[in-house]
């Protein structure tokens, strides 16, 4: 699992690409609330939830139901507050929410994503993983969990940066020739 600050880097990402106007921090908050939210399963471990059961680790709560669930919930509680297209929230919100999974699927260990529980259980990985995994807990403070964050760097800040960053250049270099 990438780390969950990686997760909140791949949302606000997103909500730099999904939107040029200013939203409130609240907006903000939720994107990187919503892409970190699915590994709030690791409590399943205190609670003695295997981790391949479908409420374990990286099953229920990195499926594509819950991510349209928690987005659609989401986007019915900001909506007035940041008007637009109520669809178009929760369609963000659900994109932002199953980047956790998706990410996940491009580590190299752990049992896989359960994308498609209650459906379906089987856990799934892509074909390419470049990801470290990252170890969980305090572990994470360790000679591996330097190469996890490395790794993330790598492959999933730099892609997010080479993306957005452009963009933002565009839109800034796009604002200052308005205003002549």
């Amino acid at each position: 699992m990438p780390t969950v600050m990686t997760h909140a880097v791949v949302g606000a990402g997103l909500g730099t690409l999904f939107t040029s106007r200013k939203l409130p921090p609240m907006f903000w908050i939720m994107t990187a609330a919503l892409a970190m939210a699915p590994d709030l399963d690791v409590w399943a471990f205190r609670l003695g939830i295997p981790y391949e059961t479908p409420f374990g680790h990286r099953g229920f709560s990195h499926s594509l139901l819950f991510a349209l669930f928690a987005g659609c919930t989401a986007a019915l509680l900001i909506h007035r507050r940041i008007g637009g297209r109520l669809a178009d929230l929760c369609g963000f919100f659900f994109l932002v929410t199953a980047s956790h999974g998706l990410l996940d699927a491009f580590t190299n260990g752990g049992q896989g994503v359960g994308f498609f529980i209650p459906f379906d259980n089987r856990r799934y990985f892509f074909p390419w993983r470049p990801i470290r995994v990252s170890p969980i807990g305090l572990s994470f403070f360790s000679p591996e969990g330097m190469a996890t964050l490395l790794s993330e760097l790598l492959w999933v800040w730099l892609p997010t940066a080479v993306v957005v960053g452009p963009l933002l250049l565009y839109r800034r270099l796009r604002k200052r020739g308005e205003r002549k």
